[in-house]
């Protein structure tokens, strides 16, 4: 019989829970340094981001394209909302429970309301059309376009029954990998786009 501890040095060993901790380490690291970012930075940053988007070819041919709303100095893409409302149908994520999102429209001018986590969501009618661009946060992404979320897997399992839609992951520098912990439910993205660079598989 194998005594407590070298039970947990085994049970550490095996290759979901390895995976699941590396991927707890990532997140408290990329989450820390993304928190405690000036606030000027997260914003120059941003629109460094944003204005690669506006020259992709799959934004500037997209009639919907599903963002999201930035929380602790996540990359703000809602200037391409003020820019381009007028020609495309922007969405939001809205959160209905521990296991499911759908998407709302996102209108420009109209408030928001607070969701299940206190993230600001529109308070419009699901959107069940067709979407043809998505932009993805991340905690982390790599060079392979493997994402690592907040853990929850609400994109994981949002992304994965969406049919012909571009899915780009968008990310400051520091909080792209050579390499992150990913297992077969984590849904790789098309693209990432840096302040500097755009990956793509």
């Amino acid at each position: 019989m194998l005594f407590n501890s070298q039970w947990l040095d085994l049970r550490q060993q095996l290759p979901w829970i390895r995976i699941n901790n590396e991927k707890k380490a990532l997140r408290a690291l990329d989450g820390q340094k993304r928190r405690v970012m000036d606030k000027e930075m997260a914003h120059t940053l941003s629109r460094q981001i944003v204005e690669q988007i506006e020259q992709m070819h799959c934004f500037r041919e997209a009639h919907t394209v599903m963002i999201y709303y930035p929380i602790h100095n996540e990359v703000d893409l809602r200037h391409l909302v003020h820019e381009y409302a007028d020609d495309k149908i922007f969405l939001l994520p809205a959160t209905l429970s521990k296991s499911r999102m759908e998407v709302r429209q996102y209108i420009k001018g109209e408030p928001l309301i607070k969701g299940r986590f206190g993230i600001p969501e529109p308070n419009t009618p699901a959107y069940t059309g067709p979407i043809d661009l998505i932009l993805v946060p991340g905690v982390a992404f790599d060079h392979h376009c493997h994402r690592l979320g907040r853990g929850g897997g609400y994109y994981d399992r949002f992304l994965k029954n969406i049919k012909g839609a571009v899915q780009v992951g968008v990310c400051y520098d520091f909080q792209l990998h050579d390499d992150i912990p990913h297992g077969w439910r984590d849904q790789p993205m098309q693209r990432v786009v840096t302040p500097t660079q755009t990956i793509q598989v």
